[in-house]
Protein backbone atom coordinates (compact mmCIF):
# COMPACT_ATOMS: atom_id res chain seq x y z
CA UNK A 1 0.00 0.00 0.00
CA UNK A 2 1.67 3.22 -0.95
CA UNK A 3 1.27 6.06 2.21
CA UNK A 4 3.31 8.58 1.05
CA UNK A 5 0.47 10.93 0.70
CA UNK A 6 -0.50 10.25 4.04
CA UNK A 7 1.19 10.66 7.59
CA UNK A 8 0.75 8.36 10.20
CA UNK A 9 -2.20 8.00 12.11
CA UNK A 10 -4.24 9.52 8.88
CA UNK A 11 -7.48 10.33 10.16
CA UNK A 12 -10.71 8.44 8.31
CA UNK A 13 -12.20 11.76 6.93
CA UNK A 14 -8.94 12.10 5.64
CA UNK A 15 -9.11 8.72 3.29
CA UNK A 16 -12.93 9.33 3.14
CA UNK A 17 -11.85 12.68 1.36
CA UNK A 18 -9.28 11.12 -0.26
CA UNK A 19 -11.10 8.39 -2.34
CA UNK A 20 -14.05 11.05 -2.98
CA UNK A 21 -11.82 12.90 -4.93
CA UNK A 22 -9.78 10.49 -6.55
CA UNK A 23 -12.31 7.94 -7.24
CA UNK A 24 -15.87 9.70 -6.99
CA UNK A 25 -16.82 6.63 -4.83
CA UNK A 26 -18.50 6.92 -1.44
CA UNK A 27 -16.52 4.81 1.38
CA UNK A 28 -17.68 4.43 4.73
CA UNK A 29 -15.94 4.17 8.02
CA UNK A 30 -16.79 0.40 8.37
CA UNK A 31 -15.34 0.16 4.64
CA UNK A 32 -12.41 1.53 5.54
CA UNK A 33 -11.82 -0.23 8.88
CA UNK A 34 -11.85 -3.63 7.43
CA UNK A 35 -9.53 -2.76 4.42
CA UNK A 36 -6.60 -1.40 7.32
CA UNK A 37 -7.74 -4.70 9.51
CA UNK A 38 -7.44 -6.62 5.92
CA UNK A 39 -4.06 -5.63 5.50
CA UNK A 40 -2.74 -5.60 9.20
CA UNK A 41 -3.24 -2.32 10.09
CA UNK A 42 -3.97 -2.74 13.44
CA UNK A 43 -6.87 -0.33 15.22
CA UNK A 44 -7.66 0.15 18.88
CA UNK A 45 -10.59 -1.28 20.12
CA UNK A 46 -14.01 -0.48 18.79
CA UNK A 47 -16.42 -0.17 21.88
CA UNK A 48 -19.49 -0.19 19.82
CA UNK A 49 -19.65 -3.87 19.45
CA UNK A 50 -22.94 -5.75 18.10
CA UNK A 51 -24.67 -7.01 21.03
CA UNK A 52 -25.51 -10.47 18.99
CA UNK A 53 -22.28 -12.39 17.39
CA UNK A 54 -24.43 -13.48 14.21
CA UNK A 55 -25.45 -9.54 13.88
CA UNK A 56 -24.91 -9.30 10.07
CA UNK A 57 -22.76 -5.88 8.38
CA UNK A 58 -22.72 -4.70 4.67
CA UNK A 59 -20.36 -5.87 2.47
CA UNK A 60 -17.64 -3.92 0.90
CA UNK A 61 -17.36 -4.10 -2.72
CA UNK A 62 -14.66 -4.92 -4.76
CA UNK A 63 -14.03 -1.79 -6.76
CA UNK A 64 -14.26 0.42 -3.14
CA UNK A 65 -11.63 -2.07 -1.66
CA UNK A 66 -9.37 -1.07 -4.32
CA UNK A 67 -10.22 2.38 -3.98
CA UNK A 68 -9.07 2.17 -0.37
CA UNK A 69 -6.08 0.31 -0.53
CA UNK A 70 -4.70 2.55 -2.93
Amino acid sequence: MDTDGFKDGTAYDEIRDWVQEKYDLHVTNLNIARIKRKNGIIERDNYNKPKSEDSRQPGTTPEKEKAITD
